[in-house]
């Protein structure tokens, strides 16, 4: 019966650890990390073929990303283009937008390796008598500050 928990427990922290390793990369690369003001709507703004407004836009910047509006497409549903803005990493925004990217690479960095530890617990659970769980809880935890 202890058996059955302790390998339920590795599969729910297994799980969680890709989870949380993924929505760490998918907010690195989101572009809403600023979220403008609202950009107040005009006439051109409305869409025929519904008959209403559109929704107002709002520019968004992100780490090394973000989403503007293209002018000349303002009638159609895809009038915001997404991208990256910076090429390289002298052209992030800001200094500690710079490390703010360094942290966070190595913090993604660190919960993908240890998703892919977790993976392998299932079947071996300890090395050199220290135990992997342990291992990568404090690699998490590090990846978290």
């Amino acid at each position: 019966m202890c058996h059955v928990i302790v390998t339920c427990r590795s599969m729910l922290w297994t799980l969680l650890s890709i989870v949380v390793a993924f929505a760490e990369l998918i907010a690195f690369m989101s572009a809403d990390w600023l979220i403008g003001k609202a950009k107040p709507s005009n006439s051109e703004d409305v869409d025929n073929r519904i008959g209403g407004s559109q929704e107002p836009y709002h520019p968004t910047l992100g780490i090394y990303g973000r989403c503007t509006r293209i002018s000349h497409m303002q009638l159609s549903r895809r009038d915001t283009l997404c991208g990256p803005y910076a090429e390289n990493f002298s052209e992030i925004a800001s200094g500690f937008w710079q490390a703010t990217a360094i942290f966070l690479a190595m913090g993604i960095m660190i919960l993908c390796a240890v998703a892919f530890v977790s993976v392998f617990t299932m079947c071996v659970q300890s090395i050199m008598k220290k135990s992997i769980f342990n291992v990568c809880g404090l690699l998490q935890g590090i990846a978290g500050m």
